[in-house]
């Protein structure tokens, strides 16, 4: 494969206002492979044209940073290609809905690991929405008033690829854990996506969660 083939990093701008919440995130996506922090801003001030100056494929977005709460610019770094990705200390579904409805990816809580972070930089970069399973069914709820309700469709092989993306298995991982191909992996993963609404995996998880189809 040449390097012209070879996928490009997720690129990151982090917008954080305390160093060392700031070095430690650095410090952890850099080193995950594929992902690379191209810059960081301090505040609401310097997140816009920052996103402008290294055009990030992803912002990881502070909610409260010291010159006012960073929701009011999401629309604004929403509105190129960057997908923003908010943390915060606390939230609830509806400060989750504020940032659905302002144009951001995503909502997670700072106390998620970092290989939860990780994930959801990645998923957040492929195009999906990533709330904090405790927020999404409140989210979901809020934005759509709808239940999915797809628990009872789900074929047995189905079941068996939702327990395993509720363990945090990777696609890799439950193709050999279930002795299957890449391939018909994918399609388990599609199908229990497309019998719970679900628009990623941590938000299928969610949904099961909610439903009682996993624990």
């Amino acid at each position: 494969m040449s390097s012209a083939d070879e996928p490009r990093d997720v690129r990151v701008l982090l917008v954080e206002d305390h160093d060392m919440v700031a070095e430690a995130l650095q410090l952890a996506l850099d080193r995950a492979d594929g992902i690379t922090v191209v810059g960081r801003a301090r505040s609401r001030a310097e997140a816009v044209p920052h996103a402008i100056e290294h055009a990030p494929d992803v912002v990881v977005l502070d909610r409260r940073l010291a010159d006012g709460d960073a929701l009011g610019v999401i629309a604004q770094l929403a509105a190129g290609d960057a997908r923003v990705l908010v943390l915060t200390g606390d939230a609830t579904p509806a400060v989750a809905v504020q940032v659905a409805k302002a144009g951001g990816a995503g909502l997670l809580l700072k106390s998620a690991q970092l290989g939860v972070l990780e994930r959801a930089v990645r998923d957040v970069a492929a195009g999906a929405v990533v709330f904090d399973p405790e927020l999404l069914p409140g989210v979901l709820h809020q934005l759509t008033g709808r239940g999915p309700g797809g628990g009872a469709a789900l074929t047995a092989r189905e079941r068996e690829t939702l327990d395993l993306l509720a363990e945090g298995a990777t696609t890799d991982e439950i193709g050999r854990r279930l002795g299957v191909s890449r391939n018909t992996t994918r399609n388990h993963v599609q199908r229990v996506l497309e019998k719970l609404g679900a628009r990623s995996k941590l938000e299928a998880v969610a949904v099961a969660r909610r439903e009682g189809l996993i624990g």
